[in-house]
């Protein structure tokens, strides 16, 4: 990231479980991109995406929601982070812009503060939150295992 830095570019970090890949993504993704500037997707571990989601979460390991996501035409990096919450992130990485869905607002953000004392904003980006993992497991069947 010293790199982009070094050549003006903006960082913006997202961050999200990203358990199954639906279009809520895509877009919430694409709408982080077209901020402008270099996106770098932090992915809960499997660890706390048990924690955030409850039994039975994550359907897809860590490793692989990471491999997916850098696999995105908008994804510029990606890393796996434990917490419930980006903010230890967001202290080390120091982004010029922290984009969250349309299921925050500005000021319900978790990380908000921290962002905001390491120089950065927040921007709420994608399309309203019509997609959802949970609302996709609950409508499909899948083998129990």
């Amino acid at each position: 990231m010293r790199h982009w830095r070094a050549a003006g570019e903006k960082i913006i970090l997202t961050n999200g479980c990203f358990d199954l890949l639906h279009v809520g993504h895509v877009r919430y993704l694409h709408g982080a991109k077209r901020l402008g500037g270099k996106v770098v997707v932090a992915v809960n571990s499997d660890a706390s995406t048990s924690m955030l989601k409850g039994p039975g979460r994550p359907h897809v390991p860590d490793y692989e929601r990471a491999e997916i996501l850098a696999a995105l035409e908008d994804v510029d990096a990606v890393t796996v982070f434990d917490g419930l919450d980006a903010t230890n992130l967001v202290r080390l990485l120091r982004p010029d812009i922290h984009a969250k869905g349309t299921d925050y607002t500005v000021e319900s953000v978790p990380e908000r503060e921290v962002v905001i004392a390491c120089g950065g904003r927040v921007e709420i980006v994608g399309d309203p939150k019509d997609h959802s993992t949970t609302d996709l497991l609950r409508r499909t069947e899948w083998p129990k295992s």
